[in-house]
């Protein structure tokens, strides 16, 4: 049996800021997929994400010369494809509710779901994820499924942090609800 070592992501990058063909090709396959299912959870149409994701891609190759290793570029891609996914949205008018003058912690006290009753099937979860609204599935993905904070959030969609922490209440409460109906 042959091992095959697989290049370095430091010079794998390098070939490519050397403009080798190969060199992007791999790049490629080797964070596609990951990628696409980002953009994917965020946009929630697969042509959407796959128009968003080759022009993450095409974006991340234009600068790859600026690239300075001060992250992964994995995580330099992924900000890429969040930011255009993001863009995508905004360019449905995706409305963002904030905290500032509505009724939600009484509405969260009103409606009481047990998370315990819930059966929590990995498909079913993700199908109920997609028939969440636009703004709800965007806040709740880069919440849980991105990691990051309700701050960040906030500054990645340019909304009040209060906004972030809304949607993301308003997410959870719905996902729940779509879980416990069966949808």
């Amino acid at each position: 049996m042959e091992l095959t070592l697989l290049p370095h992501h430091d010079e794998l990058i390098e070939r490519c800021k050397k403009g080798e063909a190969a060199g992007y090709k791999e790049l490629y396959q080797r964070y596609a997929k990951a990628m696409f299912n980002t953009c994917l959870r965020i946009v929630n149409n697969i042509a959407e994400a796959e128009d968003v994701l080759q022009e993450s891609f095409t974006e991340a190759f234009k600068n790859l010369q600026g690239f300075e290793y001060r992250s992964s570029f994995g995580g330099w891609l992924k900000q890429i494809c969040i930011n255009r996914s993001i863009n995508q949205l905004k360019k449905r008018k995706v409305i963002w509710v904030d905290i500032d003058g509505t009724e939600i912690h009484n509405k969260a006290e009103e409606i009481f779901i047990d998370e315990h009753e819930i059966e929590l099937k990995v498909e079913k979860v993700k199908r109920s994820i997609m028939q969440l609204p636009d703004g709800y599935r965007t806040v709740l993905s880069l919440y849980l499924l991105e990691g990051y904070d309700h701050e960040e959030i906030a500054e990645i969609l340019d909304v009040a942090e209060s906004t972030t922490r809304t949607q993301y209440i308003r997410a959870k409460q719905k996902l729940l609800q779509l879980l416990k109906e069966g949808i």
